[in-house]
């Protein structure tokens, strides 16, 4: 019995193994390189465009990412703050779309689609030029049916307080997709034979909610957590990513655009090793032993 429990373990290992090996292969081929050369780059900078001269500069890059650059430190505060804000309300809105959506009504099939079209068309450039354009202020508040004498009256600067957060709004309700999907297969994924025995016991809506449904959700909440946090701060309106792509390609400055690349970067991932470390002890895994 010892040896085939072994041996089912080793089968799921494979097959684990056999699930990542394409992003592993793709990860060796096209990514390790970039890495370790723009690594290396951030230590030099490029004098001569035409062959590619580089001279080393040392820690320069990045003492002038802290130190010279009036604009790296007010845009690394930007995009924490717009990370900070959006995350959470990109979790709670996706989750409570997916508990309306897992419940039997009509049409299911096509709101799930339509909650999801938003990724497919708004995840690059067509939802760049349509934030642009203003789609995303304009549109609701044509929707909402403010008039403009209301704008008039608040005076400019609460004007544009309240465009700035319908303009969030409408990137909040573009950027669920995924995650609405991600909590609907949790939600699915949860027995139903633990809400028949709680109503049994006379639980309601609200108390199986909290004492069932949100605790073995924990473990999507985490991912959609990581995957909101990632998206965030690599999407294409990005401001740091911008303004790091210009200085590489517009600027020629390779090396500088690499120093701040390597800080980003380490940002990011010393802030996911919090998340990962900080909810820990609140996340719920069934079937440990």
């Amino acid at each position: 019995m010892s040896e085939r429990r072994m041996s089912l373990e080793k089968k799921k290992m494979l097959a684990g193994y056999v699930y990542i090996a394409p992003w592993a292969i793709g990860f060796a081929l096209f990514m390790c390189y970039p890495l370790v050369y723009s690594l290396w780059l951030s230590f030099h900078e490029v004098v001569g465009v035409g062959n590619f001269e580089l001279q080393s500069v040392g820690w320069d890059n990045f003492n002038r990412a802290f130190v010279l650059d009036t604009q790296f430190i007010p845009l690394f505060i930007s995009v924490i703050q717009d990370a900070v804000i959006n995350t959470p309300l990109v979790l709670v809105f996706s989750l409570f779309i997916a508990i309306l959506l897992n419940h039997n009504i009509r049409g299911r099939a096509f709101f799930r689609a339509a909650f999801f079209l938003p990724v497919l068309i708004g995840s690059g450039l067509a939802m760049q030029q349509l934030l642009y354009a203003g789609v995303g202020k304009d549109t609701l508040v044509n929707g909402i049916g403010v008039p403009d004498e209301v704008f008039l009256y608040m005076g400019p600067t609460f004007s544009q307080i309240v465009f700035d957060m319908l303009s969030r709004l409408t990137v909040i309700f573009w950027k669920t997709g995924v995650q609405i999907l991600l909590f609907l297969a949790g939600l699915q994924g949860i027995s139903v034979s633990l809400y028949e025995s709680a109503r049994c016991d006379g639980a309601t809506e609200w108390e199986m909610f909290w004492k069932i449904t949100l605790p073995l959700m924990t473990p999507i909440i985490l991912l959609n957590l990581v995957y909101t946090c990632v998206d965030s701060f690599t999407d294409i309106n990005n401001r740091m990513m911008v303004y790091i792509k210009d200085t590489a390609f517009t600027d020629i400055q390779m090396g500088y655009a690499s120093g701040m690349g390597w800080i980003y970067f380490m940002f990011i991932f010393a802030l996911l090793i919090l998340v990962f470390v900080s909810t820990k002890r609140f996340v719920v895994y069934t079937g440990e032993k």
